[in-house]
Formats: C-alpha cells, structure tokens, sequence
C-alpha cells in the first residue's frame, strides 16, 4: 500500500492503486479497469487464469475487497457512491445463480404451501434475492437471523 502522501486524489484512482496492490501482493496477473458514473465505481480485473484467491471461498474475499476499496476510496471525503469489484465476470455468474436459487425457492414455498429457508448470505446477495421475487406473484420475502447467518425467507402469501 502506498504511503499517504502518494495516495491519488481521486476516488477511482484510489480503488484502482488498492486493486492493483492486491494483485500484487497475491502475485496474479489481469488488468484492472475501472468506469465511474454518478452513481457507483466499478472495478473489474480481467486477463488472469486463476482468480481463486482474488474471489475467495463464496466470494468473501472479493466481497472484503470491495468493503476495503470503498473505505480507501471515499477516505476523508464526503460524498460517497457504491463501488463495486468484480473479477472475470464472478459477479454476473454470482447473480445468475442467486436469481436461479431464489425462482426455486419460490416454486417451492408456492408447491408446499410453507415458508422455505434459503442458505446464509451476504446482505448483497440477500438485495439480489429480494429484488428478484419482489414481482412474483404469491410470495414474500424477508431476511431473518444474525449475520454472518442471515438468510432470506421466501414465504407464501395467505389467501383471503
């Protein structure tokens, strides 16, 4: 990590010097590229075979450095935006899994008539869930238990 007074200024630059150090120090190769718009920063690593370490068991690792490149980012600052950090694509596959998952647990808890637990997750992957059933007819949905053990609950809704 640099020292202070070689920080970039800007947020973006500071996620991208963080990403890169990270590469680094786990000795992997891949470009980081960074896009910025109003509303997020997103940094995604590309062009390396083996992204195990970068990712993590369950995506914790990454899920970490994206808490640690918005800390850095937004230091001292004000205003604040989402930033994201995504390596080969592990993001979209993560979120088309989750959204699998939930059209299953749904399915379920309409077929059985009963509330259907879904495994422990991170409130981001919770926010996927949720917001892909908030349209489905005839269920609810609502996170239950302490972290790291919370969980979406994917309950019917009562006829009247």
């Amino acid at each position: 990590m640099p020292e202070t007074a070689d920080w970039p200024d800007t947020p973006a630059d500071r996620a991208r010097e963080l990403v890169e150090g990270v590469l680094d120090e786990l000795d992997l190769d891949g470009e980081v590229e960074v896009e910025e718009d109003d509303e997020r920063i997103s940094v995604n690593v590309q062009g390396g075979d083996d992204y195990g370490l970068l990712i993590g068991k369950r995506g914790q690792t990454i899920d970490a450095l994206q808490l640690l490149c918005y800390q850095a980012a937004f230091r001292g600052l004000r205003e604040r935006k989402r930033v994201v950090v995504d390596a080969a694509g592990y993001r979209e596959r993560r979120r088309e899994t989750l959204e699998g998952r939930a059209d299953r647990a749904a399915e379920q808890a309409l077929n059985s008539n009963q509330v259907v637990e879904m495994d422990p997750m991170s409130a981001q992957e919770r926010r996927v869930v949720h917001e892909r059933l908030k349209e489905r007819a005839g269920v609810e949905t609502y996170s239950e238990g302490d972290e790291p053990r919370r969980c979406v609950v994917v309950a019917p809704l009562v006829s009247e």
